[in-house]
């Protein structure tokens, strides 16, 4: 047994909760083209003429990603274009807050996002990376047996709860600092 292998309830769980992620994401994305490609083309790093192809291919990689999260023969896939989803707009957001330009929805909440583009957002997304690299594991090998199920449901449930979390915490820190200043 590898002693950097994680136990394979914590693999599964990262790994559903991240598959969960992706899948939302994706369908939030899709489910309003028009307002994620006016995301994409606020944040000013594509040709306009490329803007529309990847509004429509990004959360298509995002959904086949998620997807692949979900079996053991389709993980490893599911860890590369995870990474590359999750790097790209990572690096994007990193590219714009570099820049100054923080006024910018981020556009991974569809229509109903409220997120600012912010280093913090940044450190959100670092921290998908690693649990993705997490969830892509087999985990240590040892047969599961049936509470192991149920750590997994939980744990799932957990890291998609501090995800929402987080995710508020990031939308309301604008209003937060504005009340603060008594703007």
């Amino acid at each position: 047994m590898d002693a950097l292998a994680l136990d394979p309830v914590l693999a599964r769980a990262c790994g559903a909760a991240l598959a969960v992620i992706l899948l939302l994401g994706a369908w939030q994305k899709l489910r309003d083209v028009a307002v994620f490609e006016a995301s994409v083309e606020l944040y000013r790093l594509l040709p306009e003429a490329l803007v529309p192809a990847f509004a429509r291919v990004f959360p298509v990689l995002e959904a086949i990603a998620g997807t692949a999260l979900l079996f053991d023969g389709t993980r490893a896939a599911g860890l590369a274009v995870g990474a590359l989803v999750l790097g790209a707009a990572t690096l994007a957001v990193a590219i714009n807050v570099a820049r100054g330009r923080t006024g910018i929805d981020c556009g991974c909440g569809g229509a109903e996002g409220h997120t600012r583009l912010s280093w913090a957002l940044v450190v959100r997304n670092a921290v998908l990376l690693a649990l993705l690299g997490a969830g892509a594991q087999a985990g240590a090998e040892r047969s599961l047996v049936w509470i192991d199920y149920l750590s997994v449901a939980g744990g799932t449930l957990m890291l998609l709860a501090l995800h929402a979390a987080a995710n508020q915490l990031l939308a309301n820190h604008p209003h937060l600092a504005q009340m603060r200043n008594g703007s």
